[in-house]
């Protein structure tokens, strides 16, 4: 049996086909658009599924769409009338969209479809957002049974969930309920701070460790009623997202000492004061629902999903504090994992179809990587036509290869195998560097990715070395906890760091692999096993051999702005417009020394909005 499963209109847009229960295929639309965190219909991720499973000659049996639009437009309504006369331009700019097009999705699943040939099923399905999410936190995840746990923005009315995965079922248990939410009480902090909503918010986790948490008690005191089980209540009249168009408003601005930041204007002491304050609330927020659950559901194990699972420091703070055994993160855990939710909410949930855990112990990701692959003859036809001159490499010759032009301290832009699904480019998609050099973070950040100078890089290590190099003791295959880098490898602070400049603190090296250690000397770390990623892994062992270093520097092909690249012309394209040494396309290594000269006929900065 064949589930299509499909998340859109809000952020992150994506399609996902199961068949008989196993994950076939799932890709977010801005992969194939080129426009980052599209919102739209995914008619070309699901083209991709559908052709990935063999769907136009075999048909498809049900349609799972990833929350319930009727709801979510009844909660929509019920707040413009809550806060009337106040929201009336923003309820006038919403309201005809809801009308043309949110209420009408199975028409639109019915017109994508008959585009690319296939009958509409008579089966359509519309799981509550946060089962979704639920279901997408813990049917891949390597328990029999666990505690569940999604934190997003909000879905119809919930913004939170606890619930308990046993077997093929889900059931959902405690909720808070719009407007009250640590997603978009993060999202708030994300705006005030100058950066972009639904998609900053991974800026400001890492600006916090510049910070002191100077505002916790402000924001306890102020913003939030927070109960001992996780739960809370805002302070509404600090926040404009109910009745206008901006997340914050002037009584938010008095309480923290002026007005937002501008985007892109310069970072002071108070916006890095403020995100070590907002992340150090939600670490104890997320904290206290994960205890909550432990002891309501009696299980050892927790899965999480929603966007605020995505906070990896949180997710390494609950790890340590030992709150359950085990954590298991969709690596999806935004709204683009809710495709897959939503399939497999119908498959187990809705059919009660059976649920089998790999035998290995293993989740049922395969990686996250589950988009569209280039063979070698694709991509040597590619090359040919375009004659852009490249070197294949044979089997054996590859990891070597890669592995000494890394240490020789050449960017590289890696383009392999399967897109992986989700936020992280985990070693296909991905921009890799050597981690002992002092100077790769700011060559990266300044000349490859084009952004912030504060943003920290992640390493790739090996699994089998990992307790070598950080404080974990556990996989981190998505690259979704971070640890501290082990004591022995850091370098003690010199006392003077706060009264730096922030591009001389980043520059300042913290450990012996300084480009991959935060200034609060830990790394968001990717555990790499030789069974999910054989080619990453043989390229670390190599690198390891050459240097006796177990990790490189990953981090995700593409420039600020753009998302992960998709096709080898993509990759191509962002490959020659950064300052990268080499590329390597499936088997073909690419010298820029080599290429044919790039010309564009506008400045490609204006095709990407800034994030």
């Amino acid at each position: 049996m064949r589930i299509l499963g499909i998340s859109a209109f809000y952020h992150d847009s994506a399609a996902c086909l199961i068949e008989d229960g196993r994950i076939v295929a799932a890709a977010q639309e801005e992969r194939f658009t080129r426009t980052k965190h599209d919102h739209r219909f995914p008619a070309r991720a699901v083209a991709y599924c559908l052709a990935e499973g063999g769907v136009p000659g075999a048909g498809l049996d049900a349609v799972a769409f990833y929350d319930k639009p009727i709801t979510k437009f009844h909660r929509i309504l019920e707040t413009y009338l809550g806060v009337a006369p106040a929201g009336l331009r923003s309820f006038l700019r919403a309201i005809p969209l809801w009308v043309r097009r949110k209420l009408w999705i199975p028409v639109e699943i019915e017109r994508a479809l008959r585009t690319l040939g296939v009958p509409m099923p008579e089966a359509v399905y519309f799981p509550e957002h946060h089962e979704s999410h639920a279901a997408s936190a813990f049917y891949p995840s390597p328990f029999e049974e666990a505690a569940i746990l999604t934190v997003d923005g909000v879905g119809e009315w919930a913004t939170s969930t606890l619930g308990v995965g046993e077997g093929n079922r889900v059931r959902l248990i405690r909720e808070l309920h719009f407007p009250h939410s640590l997603g978009l009480l993060y999202s708030a902090f994300t705006y005030f701070t100058g950066f972009k909503v639904n998609s900053g918010e991974y800026k400001l986790m890492g600006l916090a460790p510049y910070g002191e948490p100077a505002y916790v008690d402000r924001i306890l005191g102020e913003l939030l009623d927070l109960r001992a089980d996780g739960s809370f209540r805002m302070n509404l009249a600090y926040f404009g997202y109910l009745d206008g168009f901006t997340m914050t408003n002037e009584r938010f601005a008095r309480l923290f000492g002026g007005p937002p930041r501008r985007p892109e204007a310069p970072i002071t002491r108070r916006e890095m004061d403020l995100a070590r304050s907002i992340q150090e609330v939600t670490e104890e927020i997320v904290l206290r629902m994960a205890r909550h659950a432990r002891a309501l559901t009696g299980k050892k194990d927790l899965c999480l999903a929603g966007g605020v699972a995505l906070n990896c420091v949180a997710n390494g703070k609950l790890l340590r504090a030992g709150v359950f055994e085990r954590l298991w993160i969709q690596p999806a855990a935004g709204d683009a994992g809710g495709a897959l939710g939503a399939a497999l909410a119908v498959w187990h949930n809705a059919l009660g179809r059976p649920r089998a855990l790999p035998a290995d112990g293993r989740d049922a990701m395969q990686g996250a990587c589950l988009g569209p692959a280039f063979c070698d003859e694709e991509i040597g036809a590619f090359l040919a036509a375009r004659g852009y001159p490249a070197r294949r490499l044979v089997p054996a010759e590859w990891a070597p290869t890669v592995a000494r032009l890394i240490a020789e301290g050449k960017v590289i832009g890696l383009f392999q195998g399967r897109m992986e699904f989700g936020p992280r480019a985990l070693g296909n998609r991905s921009i890799l560097g050597d981690a002992r050099s002092p100077r790769m973070q700011s060559i990266m950040n300044r000349k490859i990715k084009y952004r912030e100078s504060f943003r920290p890089f992640a390493p790739a290590c090996l699994r089998e070395r990992v307790a070598e190099y950080f404080e974990l003791n556990a996989d981190s295959p998505y690259m979704l906890l971070v640890a501290p880098v082990r004591a022995d490898r850091r370098v003690a602070p010199r006392g003077d760091e706060r009264d730096l400049e922030l591009t001389a603190w980043v520059n300042r090296p913290r450990s012996d692999v300084p480009a991959i250690t935060h200034v609060d000397g830990s790394a968001r770390i990717q555990t790499v096993d030789a069974e999910t990623h054989p080619r990453c892994h043989a390229l670390l062992a190599a690198f390891a051999e050459a240097t006796g270093c177990g990790l490189v520097i990953n981090t995700s092909f593409n420039v600020r702005g753009e998302p992960i690249v998709c096709t080898p012309e993509d990759a191509y394209r962002c490959f020659r417009r950064t300052e990268m040494d080499c590329l390597v396309l499936g088997s073909f290594l690419l010298d820029r020394a080599e290429q044919p000269p790039w010309h564009e006929t506008k400045d490609w900065r204006e095709e990407f909005a800034l994030d």
